[in-house]
């Protein structure tokens, strides 16, 4: 039995087929009334239901895609980027009829913070100092990962090291040649990184270098999260059913709005960003037109893949993109295609794959001061990593106590009853380290998943190199040389990557769906 072990059969297929039907019927804003029998068979009341959810076309669309804010370089210093981060609630207007939505959001103090709720951009380059000051004004602990980035591990934001309500640290790290590349920051402390940022903290990076073949292209910037809305404005709460398969919200966002407009006169660049805490994002257009991949998580490719119609983004994932201005002109909706990731059903077998979402409606019109123009044939090189006689296995596996899942009131609990995500067969535990590694050695992973679901896996402080993937005994070497630091790994399937970490210390390696990380699919690697 694959996709979950039952810790407990006390409740028969009768019972869990109701519950997922009342779990269901929930997140749609109807109550279990009506269900006769529920309460005989549970021997207690149902729970009571959830807040429903605003109507799907509730939140205004169609404005033309905002900047993202950037955040001001308070040093004159040269190499030096010294800023300030504040972690505090933010006030947006979004429904009609109903007051401001409260949102959690990293703004750097200035007078005006106007604009998208996506925490401001962090534009730096290879070799810089960077020094964040970082405040917490919320109610919980925090910290900031600097999800990609090379940083020391007493810098990167870790569970081990939180940042208390009302305190203040400084981040502090140089960014070192060959970083350049799309990164993004958030929170990550224990059993709390899924609520923070799906209320709003999240911020994109990028790291520029001196040499970028690339860099007289116009760039654009798309940072895609997705928002689950009450119907009286207020971020609701986490379902049970959102702790198991991992949060999505009825909204698509792009740079904070939904469905927002694109204006394209010339070829242009696009970074990607996927923030979602689980949203899988199957990027295409709706007419089918192809563009190029230029980069992943960390940096450009060795050379451009073109002619793609559609590309994976797991949650954590970032891409960089080519999107042609085309011969005349015509329009397009960019689309998070339709993805089946075997989201789970409270009994056997999994729930109907994610509906396509639109992510942005694109306008082409192709201006002749602007012909399109050759991508360079090479990008920059890659060294492939050659790994040593060290292997490491990591497993992706749950646990579901059914019976516990089925007290009164499991599901409105702040961390739901019976769910256990694990790595190599344990929850999370910060006392304990799941691995070791030495520094500078580069070792062969092996991230197998025996769930019957997808699940991102991220390594924090370095990027890594996918060889090959492995499924059913058939082993598929991996054809594009790139650095990552996120990949998805499908049910059944083991991905083969070489990894090296070139600083001492303690990292976290996990699923990038955050509720699973939340719930344990987490593990401590310590380089010595």
């Amino acid at each position: 039995m694959k996709r979950r072990m039952f810790l407990s059969g006390v409740l028969g297929a009768a019972t869990a087929s109701l519950f997922a039907r009342a779990s269901l019927a929930g997140e749609s804003g109807d109550g279990m009334s009506g269900m006769p029998g529920m309460a005989d068979m549970t021997h207690a009341p149902a729970p009571a239901p959830l807040a429903p959810l605003a109507a799907v076309d509730a939140l205004a669309a169609g404005a033309p895609l905002a900047n993202l804010r950037t955040l001001a370089n308070e040093s004159r210093e040269a190499g030096v980027f010294r800023a300030t981060l504040i972690a505090q609630p933010a006030a947006h207007a979004l429904l009609a009829d109903t007051p401001p939505t409260t949102f959690w959001q990293y703004d750097s103090g200035a007078a005006n913070n106007d604009g998208p709720m996506i925490g401001p951009l962090i534009d730096v380059r290879e070799g810089d100092r960077v020094e964040i000051r970082f405040v917490n004004r919320l109610a919980q602990p925090t910290t900031i990962h600097w999800h990609g980035l090379p940083v020391p591990p007493d810098q990167d934001g870790n569970p081990a090291n939180p940042i208390a309500p009302g305190a203040m640290h400084v981040y502090r790290f140089t960014l070192p040649k060959g970083s350049a590349g799309t990164y993004w920051y958030h929170p990550h402390p224990h059993m709390q990184t899924a609520e923070q940022v799906f209320r709003g903290l999240a911020g994109p990076i990028v790291v520029r270098s001196a040499d970028d073949p690339l860099a007289d292209w116009p760039e654009r910037h798309l940072f895609v999260s997705d928002l689950k809305l009450a119907a009286d404005g207020t971020i609701a709460a986490n379902s049970m059913m959102d702790w198991m398969n991992g949060r999505e919200g009825q909204f698509v966002l792009v740079n904070g709005a939904r469905e927002p407009r694109i204006g394209i006169v010339r070829d242009e660049r696009w970074r990607v960003w996927n923030g979602c805490n689980a949203r899988y994002l199957l990027l295409a257009f709706d007419d089918g037109r192809a563009f190029a991949q230029v980069g992943t998580d960390g940096g450009l490719l060795g050379a451009p893949r073109e002619g793609l119609t559609s590309l994976l983004l797991a949650p954590g994932e970032r891409v960089e993109l080519i999107v042609r201005a085309g011969q005349g002109a015509s329009s397009a909706r960019l689309l998070a295609a339709q993805y089946d990731r075997r989201k789970m059903a409270m009994t056997h077998g999994s729930l109907p794959p994610t509906p396509m979402a639109t992510l942005a409606q694109v306008a082409f019109a192709p201006q002749a001061a602007f012909a399109g123009k050759a991508l360079p044939a090479q990008l920059r090189p890659i060294a492939p990593l050659v790994p040593s006689n060290v292997k490491k296995s990591v497993v992706f596996g749950e646990a579901m106590d059914m019976h516990a899942m089925h007290q009164p009131g499991a599901s409105q609990r702040r961390m739901p009853q019976g769910m256990h995500f694990m790595i190599n067969g344990e929850s999370y535990d910060p006392a304990r380290i799941t691995l070791t590694s030495r520094r500078n050695e580069v070792e062969q992973w092996t991230i197998a998943n025996q769930t019957d679901m997808d699940h991102p896996f991220h390594l924090h402080g370095t990027q890594f190199q996918v060889l090959a993937r492995e499924s059913g005994g058939n082993r598929i070497d991996e054809t594009v040389l790139a650095w990552r630091d996120t990949v998805n790994v499908k049910p059944g399937e083991s991905v083969h990557l070489a990894t090296v970490q070139h600083e001492a210390g303690d990292r976290m390696f996990h699923c990038h769906i955050l509720e699973h990380e939340d719930l344990g699919m987490m593990g401590t690697l310590r380089v010595t």
